[in-house]
């Protein structure tokens, strides 16, 4: 049961699973017919994973885990929205998941685009328009601190993120005052497959 783990512990886990990936070493688990049963009429993951959509950002490959382990919200550039604040408190409040983990990547096609709409001045049309405004603030303050490639500014992105789910959502701001759920950053390498963690907010 969640209850069970605290939320260092929650991280360690998805850490040996990422490192058994990093090596070829994945154990594939949960993925049977006997736990695709199990989970009928329950489930009881560990984490949550918010990351971006990004198709080689698959969460239960690069963390190793199975069925039921993780509860998976994915967005374009992990940009919050309502839908997805909503479905972080339900994961904190109805599922008891000690850990939240922002997951960005290297490379990555949102902030690149909100970095090119910044220089330029030059919006994209329709609802990418959207997600560039709301990477916007994370852009501006990586310039700010003289950080100008894309790879340093998905690391700042994370971090606001990760602060700004935060001051967004009294529940699970609540969770993380009272030690039940913390928050974590963390930037995934595409090339090394490894992920890792960039804020803590001190709860690990």
């Amino acid at each position: 049961m969640n209850k069970q783990l605290t939320p260092a512990e929650a991280w360690q886990k998805l850490r040996d699973g990422n490192a058994r990936f990093i090596s070829s070493d994945s154990s594939h688990p949960n993925q049977d017919a006997s736990r695709r049963t199990s989970l009928v009429n329950t489930q009881n993951p560990f984490a949550v994973i918010f990351g971006c959509s990004d198709s080689r950002l698959a969460a239960e490959i690069i963390f190793d885990v199975g069925l039921g382990d993780v509860f998976v919200v994915r967005t374009a550039g992990q940009v919050i929205d309502d839908a997805v604040l909503g479905s972080l408190e339900y994961s904190v409040s109805v599922l008891g998941v000690p850990l939240i983990v922002i997951l960005g990547h290297d490379s990555c096609g949102a902030v690149t685009a909100t970095m090119n709409a910044i220089e330029t001045g030059a919006m994209p049309a329709g609802f990418i328009r959207d997600l560039v405004e709301r990477i916007t603030p994370s852009v501006l303050t990586s310039q700010r601190n003289g950080v100008t490639d894309v790879n340093g500014t998905v690391v700042e992105h994370i971090k606001q993120t990760a602060n700004r789910l935060v001051d967004s959502s009294r529940v699970i701001s609540d969770a993380v005052e009272q030690g039940s759920t913390a928050v974590v950053g963390v930037a995934y390498r595409l090339e090394e497959g490894k992920a890792e963690l960039v804020a803590d907010n001190g709860a690990l």
